[in-house]
Order: C-alpha cells, then sequence, then structure tokens
C-alpha cells in the first residue's frame, strides 16, 4: 500500500525574529517494512542554508538556518512511502526473556553490540525499582520473550489512560508510572524503561499512523498526528515492534519516521531562534491513502 504524507509546521511570534537554527527528523526511513519513494521539505521564508545528513542512528536530519527578520516560519514535508505487510513472529518460540538477557551482554558481534546500547539508561528514560516491579509479573522464569514482550504491551495499554496534557516531556517515568496517565510517547518510554530494568534492548520509534478504525475504542489510530511505538531486540528475529498506546503490532498501520534510545534523539523539530517574543505552534498531519484518492 502506497501513502502520502503532509506534515506541516508553524511557529508564529508576537516579535520579529532576526535569525533561527533548526535541525528536523521528517523523512520517513527506508526498512524492513516501508521504503521511502519520495521527500521533499518547503520551509518558508527561504533558509539561507539547507543540510541534510544521516545521524548516528541513521535518521535523516536536515539542518538550516533562517538569516532574516521574521514573524512566521513555516516547515512542510511531503513524503510518499510504500508500505509492505510484515508477520506476527510465533510468540511462544523461544529464546526465553533471560536467555536474551545474557546473550546481550556476551554478544561481541555487530548486529549484538547495536542492539546493546538499547540497554542502558538514556536522557529521557532513566530505569528504577518501580519500572523493574511493574514489568515483572510478565516475566515469568523461562518466558518466551515476545510472550512477556505482548503481555507488558497489553498491561500498559489496559492500566494506563490516554490524557493529553497529563505531562510534558520532561516528566520523570516514575511519575507517569504512578499516575497511569499520559501520551504515546509516555507509554513507549515507559515500557521502554521497564525493558531495559530487566536488562533488555528497547529502543523508541517515531512516526505516523495509517487512518483506520482503532481496535477495543483505544486512542483512535485515526488521528493525524506524529505517534510513539517502541521495538525490542530479539535474536533470531532482530528487531520486533509493538505499540502499547493501541496494544498493537505494527504491521501495516505505522509509518517508522525515526528511531533512537528515547523522544530526545528523534524529537521532529527542534531549533533557537533569536527574538521573536511570545510564540505559538501549530501542526497538521496528514496521511492518505494514495490509492483510495485514485
Amino acid at each position: 500500500m502506497v501513502y502520502r504524507i503532509r506534515h506541516t509546521t508553524t511557529y508564529t511570534y508576537s516579535t520579529p525574529v532576526s535569525g533561527c537554527h533548526n535541525e528536523l527528523r521528517l523523512r520517513p526511513r527506508d526498512c524492513r517494512q516501508q521504503t521511502c519513494t519520495f521527500h521533499e521539505l518547503l520551509v518558508f521564508p527561504k533558509p539561507t542554508a539547507f543540510n541534510p545528513v544521516l545521524d548516528y542512528f541513521g535518521n535523516t536530519v536536515t539542518f538550516f538556518a533562517l538569516q532574516e527578520s521574521h514573524q512566521a516560519l513555516t516547515m512542510t514535508a511531503n513524503s510518499m512511502v510504500t508500505l509492505t505487510p510484515v508477520d506476527i513472529p510465533l510468540l511462544t518460540a523461544p529464546p526465553a526473556w533471560e536467555d536474551v538477557r545474557e546473550r546481550l551482554r556476551r554478544d561481541r558481534s555487530v548486529a549484538g553490540l547495536e542492539a546493546y546500547q538499547y540497554v542502558f539508561d538514556s536522557p529521557y528514560v532513566s530505569t528504577s525499582p518501580a519500572l523493574r516491579v511493574y514489568a515483572l509479573p510478565s516475566f515469568a522464569p523461562g518466558r518466551p520473550l515476545l510472550d512477556a514482550v505482548w503481555d507488558l504491551t497489553r498491561r500498559i495499554h489496559i492500566d494506563f489512560t490516554y490524557t493529553p496534557q497529563a505531562t510534558s516531556i520532561h516528566t520523570p517515568l516514575d511519575e507517569v508510572l504512578q499516575d497511569r496517565r499520559g501520551v504515546c510517547q509516555d507509554f513507549a518510554q515507559v515500557q521502554i524503561g521497564c525493558l531495559r530494568a530487566l536488562g533488555l534492548a528497547a529502543r523508541y520509534v517515531s512516526g505516523y499512523l495509517v487512518r483506520q478504525p482503532a481496535p477495543d475504542h483505544a486512542p483512535p489510530l485515526e488521528t493525524q498526528a506524529s505517534h510513539a511505538w517502541i521495538a525490542v531486540y530479539c535474536p533470531g528475529y532482530g528487531w520486533v515492534d509493538v505499540d502499547p498506546t493501541n496494544n498493537v503490532f505494527p504491521l501495516a498501520g505505522h509509518i517508522t519516521v525515526a528511531y533512537g534510545r528515547d523522544y530526545g534523539d528523534v524529537s521532529p523539530i527542534k531549533g533557537v531562534f533569536f527574538g521573536g517574543g511570545e510564540q505559538t505552534m501549530e501542526v497538521t498531519v496528514d496521511v492518505m491513502s494514495v490509492t483510495s484518492q485514485e
């Protein structure tokens, strides 16, 4: 299936901005289940410098500078992506989760070392005894890793309430765990923290959701906005994505833009500006099936 994505962010300022520097991570990745066949960035006013590169995690990041006075800045990313459905791994198949933990500690292959970096704390995901205690009911001794991860995904989906404005990116995970409220980035980072607290490798994934009905009246898949979920490393399978917000495996309805240790590595837009007074931001995202529009 082919999808067209249009992601527009507009900043307006109460007084003129004399200049700004920004970095954008808005190009969908090429990976096992998807191919980005077209991507363009439109910025107004037109930047004086524009430089796309790959970051440490292989995400496309575009840097630009604007050195003229302005009171509004609009950035639009237009992309075309082809999604190929992937099969759900057999959840009850080995390896057991303890075996994966021990293998991560010993494996010095390229894939093993790449995965091992996702075992450790990161700026927005600090492990704690509370996260470990919450995770353990899903991780009985000898339980297959993917079966345990899926059970943890289901529990987060049931136990936590999707509540916009209940948290910010700086809300500590233990506070999110205690209050059981937040948004997709909170649920993703809670699950990452739980898995890392057990010595497992988990990474944060950002992207978009295809417009379709949500299962079990979950926080709606039809919401047009950036979304977050996670991937866990399982030897023999590689990285397996799960979405705790919607209680699904991302098979053919999730479009991956970037991944990293936590939200800080994949933030769609970062920047600094000079002047400007008060600022407001408006974001619109539209994900459309190309075949349904033709």
